[in-house]
């Protein structure tokens, strides 16, 4: 086989149909668009919302509520149980990053408590549930909070 050789597989290509090339093409003249009317001229159709020019629904509806969107705070969440299957004894973000445990950098961390220390841990993160910080401390470990949690935009 050769390059000059190569087909496409038979009737996986069509034409594409020219509209507006006379009546004998059975596209002629008004293109299928029929007569005259906001839908046989270019852009034209009214957007999802568009009600006849009654008031749209969303605008009828009052706004309520706050959204913190701009400002939330997000977290590469890790457990416990996590750091004690993959025999941890230091935990900082650049070491779960390496191991594969944390997807990226640019969130906080949070060490929750789901699991059971055996062995003294020394943990760096940006935030620790109430559990996670009371087995670290029965284990015999330290925890120290870093930094400021970057905002999400």
């Amino acid at each position: 086989m050769k390059i000059n050789d190569l087909k496409p597989a038979k009737n996986s290509k069509t034409k594409a149909i020219r509209v507006g090339r006379g009546d004998g093409s059975g596209l002629g003249k008004t293109s299928g668009k029929g007569h005259k009317g906001q839908k046989s001229r270019s852009g034209g159709t009214k957007g999802p919302y568009f009600e006849g020019g009654q008031m749209p629904l969303q605008r009828r509806l009052p706004k309520r509520g706050f959204k913190n969107l701009p400002f939330k705070k997000v977290y590469e969440i890790v457990n416990l149980s996590t750091i004690v299957k993959n025999e941890l004894t230091e935990v900082t973000p650049e070491i779960l990053l390496e191991k594969k445990i944390i997807k990226k950098l640019g969130a906080g961390l949070k060490i929750l408590g789901n699991g059971e220390l055996s062995k003294s841990i020394n943990i760096k993160a940006h935030a620790f549930s109430k559990s996670a910080i009371e087995k670290i401390t029965a284990a015999g470990g330290n925890y120290e909070i870093i930094g400021v949690v970057k905002i999400q935009k």
